[in-house]
């Protein structure tokens, strides 16, 4: 059933006004005061001048402030668009020109940035204050305290199912970011999809750990809230202690976690999770990349009473478009796990160079339709075209090229083996990095791990490198680790660079930032091979 994103919250607001719908350190919000909130918002950013279709960008840190934000963007019939405040203000500058918002929602230390950020663009969005004390050499349209003289009441909407409701930025290859476009329809669709499979009930507890400019977020805030649910958000800092998230998951007795494996990872490796712990948790997801099989092992051992499910989706397919809820323990450290099947309207193929099916087992590139599929990439047809095309088996619908390798199994399960991008051709073998990666993730005393493969100019073509880091107290040095993973895959997978770091880099959605590293080998290129 297509909806608006801001009905479903503020029909809870109707329906249990009281309950708690946000907690943040100590700070909640329930559904009436979010509802009232919102549309006091979504006041101000008419009478400043916002109309139906503009753009608000929400350069604001995650706080309930910043999710009213969003609501009330949208009750403005307006598109949000998060920005992560940390990004460098040439970036940000670029992004909202893109989008050319009409207003940027800011709040904090980000707001020091504004000038240098916008003084370069020629039709400047206006900017509404979301805090306490506004910044000096910022001119605000509106500011927080001009909120409560406002009318609180229902407010209405003259936006459709149709229109935008959010712009996500994505990497692009050209450095240039991409703005994926996602409309009321597509996050509906999946909200309805989700809620009823996972049993979404007033008095769950949720957590928001995806940072806002990361399409996992926006599963978050809506399925929690248009549920009744209350959305625990977890903050950034506390993501850098693994015991502190451990207890912040005991304390909060949250029924559900949802954040991408890297994290899951982390906690696993440090041995934070006691045996038969979160006794209130029902189910733990996670999307975004494969979870190391050894840490989901581990993970499922500790909570024999967790549902654990593997949602898999690019940005450009609204939040997942498959799932795949584990039946048992993998058997092995290197069993591959499923992404499943496709999640109700949707479609997943896997298909060759000609965009033909592919036999049962076979490797092709995997394509997804349905009804989470993104209009394309903001003000970018020719971006749009290289990967959306019209879909051979569905006139007038379109299938969308993920750039993922996949197979299909005799049971109809579907399986992801890497990237068409991370399969390469070193000293004459085609080989896939992720093949490599699990076999790491098998070595005991690996903290994490993460393969990546560097054009260094050689006869051999691409070079495999291995980028790792070490649990406390163990000693592994690269001759070591060679000598172990070569137990584990043929000679010619073995990395030729190595490179231990106390942890590995992150990118803002909490994923292993392989262009990073790219960078730290390109620089060794010149004959180190270890820096362990």
């Amino acid at each position: 059933m297509n909806r608006l994103l801001q009905q479903m919250v503020s029909a809870q607001a109707r329906q249990r006004p009281q309950a708690p719908a946000i907690v943040l350190q100590g700070q909640r919000i329930c559904f009436e005061e979010l509802d009232s909130l919102s549309n006091q918002l979504a006041r101000a950013l008419k009478q400043a001048g916002c109309e139906r279709g503009d753009r608000v960008a929400i350069l604001m840190p995650k706080s309930i402030p910043a999710i009213a934000a969003i609501l009330g963007t949208l009750k403005a019939d307006c598109a949000y668009v998060p920005m992560d405040a940390s990004s460098p203000s040439a970036r940000l500058e670029v992004m909202i020109r893109t989008c050319e918002a009409r207003c940027v929602l800011t709040m904090g230390a980000a707001a020091a940035r504004l000038p240098a950020v916008l003084a370069n663009l020629e039709k400047p969005p206006f900017v509404g204050w979301m805090g306490p004390n506004e910044p000096q050499g910022v001119a605000a349209a509106f500011g927080w305290q001009d909120l409560p003289a406002l009318p609180s009441g229902p407010i209405d909407y003259r936006n459709s199912p149709q229109d935008l409701a959010h712009i996500l930025f994505t990497s692009g290859s050209t450095g240039v970011p991409k703005g994926v476009m996602i409309t009321h329809a597509n996050v509906s669709h999946y909200v309805d999809w989700c809620t009823n499979y996972f049993d979404y009930r007033p008095g769950d507890r949720i957590s928001g750990h995806p940072p806002l400019i990361f399409d996992l977020s926006t599963m978050d805030i809506y399925a929690t809230l248009s549920a009744g649910a209350t959305l625990y958000p977890v903050t950034p800092e506390m993501s850098l202690l693994p015991n502190k998230l451990a207890d912040f998951i005991r304390e909060a007795e949250l029924t559900q976690w949802f954040s991408v494996p890297s994290l899951l990872n982390y906690m696993a490796r440090f041995d934070v999770i006691r045996q038969d712990d979160f006794p209130a948790m029902k189910r733990l997801l996670w999307c975004g990349e494969p979870f190391p099989v050894p840490a989901l092992i581990h993970w499922m051992r500790k909570l024999p009473h967790v549902q654990f499910t593997n949602l898999y989706g690019p940005t450009e397919a609204t939040i997942a478009s498959s799932y795949y809820t584990m039946p048992r323990v993998p058997a092995s450290e290197t069993e591959l796990t499923p992404i499943g099947v496709a999640c109700a309207g949707e479609d997943l193929r896997v298909l060759d160079e000609s965009r033909n099916p592919v036999a049962v087992g076979e490797i092709g590139e995997l394509y997804i339709g349905g009804a989470g599929l993104s209009p394309g990439y903001w003000r970018d047809p020719e971006k749009t075209a290289a990967v959306f095309f019209p879909d051979p088996l569905n006139p007038g619908q379109r299938i969308y090229k993920t750039g993922d390798l996949a197979s299909v199994d005799a049971n109809g399960l579907f399986y992801v083996h890497g990237r068409t991008d991370s399969q390469i051709k070193s000293r004459g073998y085609r080989i896939e990095l992720g093949e490599i990666e699990r076999a790491f993730n098998a070595v005991a005393g690996l903290k994490e791990c993460a393969v990546v493969a560097v054009d260094t100019g050689g006869f051999e073509g691409a070079t495999i490198c291995c980028a790792y880091s070490l649990k406390d107290g163990v000693e592994l040095d690269s001759r070591q680790l060679r000598s172990r993973v070569a137990e584990l895959i043929p000679s010619y997978m073995v990395p030729a660079l190595w490179l231990q770091l106390p942890a590995l880099p992150q990118n803002a959605n909490g994923k292993i930032d392989r262009p990073n590293l790219r960078t730290q080998f390109q620089a060794m290129k010149g004959g180190v091979a270890s820096t362990s």
